[in-house]
């Protein structure tokens, strides 16, 4: 097939799977996360009109001047709604606030230029390149998410948008290599194919898809308990410890009676257990909960669970006669998949599961 046949064919790939995707996210056929679907739905529908024109040239239809302006206006938006179905991932109960206006600063500094356009390199990059600052400030909304979200859930493998952060950074570098392209037409040779661009594109797609059909809900629980645990997640360790929530006997006393719990209960076998369902079981509050896991373990709730977790596994992979299989050990302890199991184990021991039970021998 010749070159630029085939980058036809991926051109249509590529619109095609972009706008289906944003078809099935909109509709959200496992019910999860709604509102942060419903921008990340939009998002990859304003996405897929980057390529509506190569589409309509393909057809042979003629597209009329204010067709074109208002496309390429509402490009100009697509950034923003990757950025709030973050901001919704990571708080479904978030309200818009005024300063949430500064997020229109770019946009409207390109409608400015649309209306009186600059000639020169700079606005030609400006269509793709206006995307980067939002792209980096969702990675790192992502990656504060992350250290957050070990505050209140013991199992963060499903939760933590980690498939968010491969995609974004995917799609930094894409862009980039595509400015790169683009600098390459102007200053060295004219060239009009951009099979590789599309390709990598194309990639990101296919994975945004797999993703994003596996997505779980991030907080399944009701609107009261969901709440509660957003409040918690919002606080950092410091502002936690300034306000003293359990006298030093309270604590005394809870920090006894927690560690009782953990070690007759074993509550931490509850692949699920977050810090509403612990909470429950010792009598009191998730916020108490979390004051005493800080300030008497000097951990978080991730790391207090996880450590009981690993020290269970450690215990069946130490017996002889145990012939569970390191993926039954993993399920045996309170871990849901081998992976974290993997992670979190070498992350506490500084050993994988198997060097661990290899040093035994």
């Amino acid at each position: 097939m010749p070159a630029a046949e085939l980058q036809k064919f991926i051109v249509v790939l590529l619109y095609g799977s972009l706008v289906l995707q944003s078809f099935i996210v909109l509709v959200n056929p496992m019910n999860v996360n709604k509102r942060a679907n419903l921008f990340f739905g939009l998002f990859l529908f304003l996405w897929s009109s980057f390529w509506l024109f190569d589409i309509t040239a393909l057809c042979g239809l003629q597209v009329g001047a204010i067709l074109t302006q208002a496309v390429s206006f509402l490009q100009i938006f697509t950034p923003l709604f990757l950025y709030f179905s973050v901001v919704f991932f990571i708080n479904p109960n978030y309200v818009f606030k005024k300063a949430d206006l500064a997020c229109l600063i770019l946009p409207i500094i390109y409608i400015v230029l649309m209306f009186d356009p600059p000639h020169g390199i700079v606005y030609s990059m400006i269509p793709i390149s206006h995307n980067l600052p939002y792209i980096a400030i969702v990675y790192f909304k992502i990656r504060r998410h992350q250290r957050r979200i070990e505050t209140i859930s013991s199992n963060t493998e499903n939760i933590s948008l980690q498939w968010l952060i491969k995609v974004t950074s995917l799609l930094f570098v894409t862009i980039i290599i595509t400015e790169g392209y683009e600098l390459y037409n102007i200053f060295i040779e004219k060239r009009h194919e951009h099979m590789v661009m599309d390709l990598l594109f194309l990639v990101i797609v296919y994975l945004t898809s797999y993703y994003s059909l596996r997505q779980k809900e991030i907080y399944p629980l009701d609107e009261a308990q969901r709440k509660e645990l957003l409040e918690i997640e919002a606080k950092d360790g410091e502002s936690e410890g300034k306000k003293k929530l359990l006298s030093d006997a309270e604590l005394e006393n809870l920090k006894q009676k927690l560690t009782f719990l953990m070690e007759t209960e074993k509550p931490y076998l509850d692949g699920e257990l977050n810090l509403i369902k612990l909470a429950g079981l010792l009598g009191i509050s998730a916020h108490q909960l979390s004051y005493l896991i800080n300030q008497g373990f000097d951990e978080n709730f991730f790391q207090f669970v996880n450590g009981y977790r690993v020290r269970q596994a450690q215990k069946l992979l130490s017996e002889k006669k145990n012939r569970f299989s390191l993926l039954g050990i993993a399920y045996e302890s309170g871990f849901n998949s081998k992976t974290s199991f993997n992670t979190i184990f070498k992350k506490m021991t500084q050993q994988t599961p198997s060097e661990y039970r290899n040093g035994l021998k």
